[in-house]
């Protein structure tokens, strides 16, 4: 049996490549393409974990839209999957690398699995595009692994056939918690802080010291939404100047440029920003350094999907910097709080965490509903006895 496994991104890397290493422990035959959709962030996370493409379609140019992406990742993949021929190709997620090489295996009758499937906030546009880019995976997909009972329930509702889903637990907490397993040693933990303290001269030593570990990219919220959280941001800041808040920016300049402009200084740009001094902003992290952040916060506030996954395990309350999320099991197991683009709203739930203890410590005790780090080998185990027993798509 011969897979293909299809990325683009940083987040897909970190939560598809425990599948291929389950895969390829199995036995069969792996065939790895990335299409570069980010270049730098993908290329951390394969140099981390040591994966080697068999193909890099290096689509990546400057302000690069969705028509420019989905037009390169179809025609780079058309002679690559008509070579390989592979039995069945795996996506991970909601980008347009997994929408559109689904596109292309469903146009040349391959069988496609989607793993996180069913995840749904059912607003067209939020997020967009990767709420649609969900959806029809779905419709192309022959293979549906959802990471909990909801996402389930929302592909059957949409017509999947019971016998084509699979909840398995989400990906990404199996590659945290090797991440977290590497990172537990005395040495490793003393190489990591230093880090930190020679590169921003950010001390993370003390585990009394309260940090807010920030994110943000969500297409839907460049423009005024974004400048709203950098303004409630930097309202924390001034209210509790014994609070550090960091901030690792996405390279998006439609996220760097209102952050710099009230949060921080970027003297490449010439932008002086005139924000506090316990905000300190850095630059993208490679993923080991992020995960150690998570694991020294106190608050971890974002618009990220998988970090809303991973935080939980770390015993940290998320701040859901959003209007919808698709990951509402987080919220009915009091693991998130979805708190908007409203620059008073934002500030009010920060505040209330940093001062009530039972308040942080109902959600930080919270039980994490997206997996026990398992998924990987289910996914597998799913596909080894379906793939080996004949019941293969209808090709």
């Amino acid at each position: 049996m011969k897979f293909m496994i299809i990325f683009g991104t940083r987040p897909e890397a970190i939560k598809i490549i425990p599948v291929i290493r389950k895969l390829k422990e199995s036995g069969f035959q792996v065939v790895i393409c990335v299409t570069a959709q980010q270049r730098e962030m993908l290329d951390q996370s394969l140099d981390f974990f040591g994966i080697i493409p068999d193909y890099d379609l290096n689509i990546m140019v400057d302000c690069q839209d969705l028509f420019y992406v989905t037009i390169k990742v179809l025609e780079g993949l058309k002679k690559i999957l008509q070579k390989e021929k592979p039995d069945i190709v795996l996506v991970q997620g909601d980008t347009s690398t997994a929408f559109t090489a689904s596109l292309a295996a469903f146009y040349l009758q391959i069988s496609i699995g989607h793993i996180e499937a069913g995840l749904r906030t059912h607003n067209k546009y939020n997020p967009f595009p990767e709420e649609k880019n969900r959806h029809l995976i779905g419709v192309l997909a022959d293979y549906h692994f959802a990471p909990t009972e909801l996402a389930r329930d929302n592909l059957t509702k949409e017509g999947i056939p019971e016998s084509q889903i699979w909840v398995t637990g989400n990906t990404v907490i199996d590659t945290l918690l090797e991440v977290i397993n590497r990172q537990s040693s005395v040495v490793k933990q003393e190489e990591l802080g230093r880090y930190f303290k020679e590169r921003w001269k950010l001390v993370l030593t003390d585990d009394n010291q309260k940090r807010i570990l920030v994110t943000g990219h969500r297409r839907e919220s460049f423009g005024e939404d974004f400048r709203n959280i950098c303004m409630a941001l930097k309202e924390i800041a001034e209210k509790n100047p014994d609070v550090t808040i960091i901030y690792p920016v996405h390279l998006n300049p439609n996220v760097r440029k209102p952050v710099y402009e009230i949060l921080g200084s970027d003297p490449v740009n010439q932008i002086d920003g005139t924000a506090p001094k316990n905000i300190f902003l850095l630059e993208p992290l490679e993923y080991e350094y992020f995960v150690y952040l998570m694991s020294k916060s106190y608050i971890i506030m974002t618009d990220s999907g998988g970090i809303q996954e991973e935080a939980p395990s770390l015993h940290k309350p998320v701040l859901v910097m959003r209007n919808t999320t698709e990951r509402y099991e987080g919220i009915e197991a009091n693991t998130l709080r979805l708190v908007g683009t409203k620059k008073d709203v934002i500030s009010r739930e920060a505040q209330q965490l940093l001062d009530s203890k039972d308040t942080y410590d109902k959600m930080s005790r919270s039980i994490n509903p997206y997996g026990d780090g398992k998924a990987a080998g289910r996914i597998v185990d799913i596909l080894t006895k379906n793939l080996m027993s004949g019941d293969r798509s209808k090709r």
